[in-house]
């Protein structure tokens, strides 16, 4: 692997804290620079943006360019989907004015699947920490500037770990699921591969739900921010019931709007771009 860079002018919808803090990845995080730095697959790559120019540079396994045209989804026309989604009405409007940067990643499957286990009942920095923990100790180290990253571990790294030594990682509660997932994927009673070519999305999501520790909200975010990249979900925790609540259901107890209404009017609402208006809503709703 070598060091490569490569710059990209005048892109639409692409702002660095839209896309890595709206809550879809844990691996990049942002230097004192404003840049962001992220480790994908065998990539550590840094990306900054000084006014209309994006730069990526950093240690890639295959070409640059490519690599990151298929990670940040770069062939796809969010600005029309945004002129879509900005016609239904004046909330979603102002949620994408807001977050008119976000761009949804291609993640790896595995890697998100793991991640999103690790993520339930969890905060950010906790969540982080865990998958930097899990990955500098089953990984591969990748130096670069000095520094040391390490990726992801894949399934067969993670053959052997026992379910203590997940515990130890501070996984908590989590240190079983993992473990089962780990097993259900490497036994193939899971294949990722097919799920990838099975463009039925119910039939994906009940093979995601097969496994330990998934539940519909971390299906919905699995099928959204992973290479399987099913826009037409709608995943739901606390800021997208707040917020659907507050814009559409104006339920006097949040607590009694259950998901089935949710579901309801954001397939009424947003067809197949449930999954985008939902990540416009929430980050509109968490940050703002």
């Amino acid at each position: 692997m070598r060091e490569q860079e490569y710059k990209i002018s005048n892109i639409d919808s692409f702002e660095l804290k839209d896309i890595f803090d709206c809550g879809q990845c844990f691996r990049w995080n942002e230097q004192e620079d404003g840049s962001y730095t992220g480790v994908f697959g065998d990539n550590v790559l840094n990306v900054s943006k000084i006014g209309n120019e994006v730069i990526f540079k950093g240690i890639c396994k295959e070409n640059i360019k490519e690599t990151v045209e298929k990670y940040f989804d770069l062939d796809r026309d969010y600005q029309k989907i945004k002129n879509q989604l900005m016609q239904i009405d004046e909330n979603m409007k102002r949620s994408i004015e807001y977050g008119q940067g976000i761009r949804i990643l291609n993640q790896d499957l595995w890697e998100t699947i793991i991640s999103f286990i690790i993520s339930a009942n969890n905060n950010i920095p906790r969540i982080k920490g865990i998958i930097e923990r899990l990955s500098k100790k089953y990984g591969k180290e990748i130096e670069w500037k000095n520094t040391k990253y390490y990726t992801f571990p894949t399934a067969k790294d993670l053959e052997n770990v026992t379910i203590q030594e997940y515990r130890e990682l501070g996984l908590g509660f989590r240190d079983i699921r993992l473990y089962e997932t780990t097993h259900i994927i490497l036994d193939k009673k899971v294949d990722l591969e097919e799920m990838k070519n099975n463009p039925n999305t119910m039939e994906v999501r009940e093979q995601l739900l097969s496994l330990s520790g998934v539940g519909p909200k971390v299906a919905d975010c699995i099928l959204l921010f992973s290479d399987l990249k099913r826009f037409e979900v709608f995943p739901i925790d606390v800021w997208v019931r707040r917020v659907m609540n507050d814009l559409y259901i104006h339920n006097e107890d949040e607590a009694k709007v259950n998901k089935k209404q949710i579901e309801k009017i954001a397939q009424e609402k947003f067809g197949d771009l449930a999954g985008l208006a939902q990540q416009y809503l929430f980050y509109w709703r968490r940050e703002a």
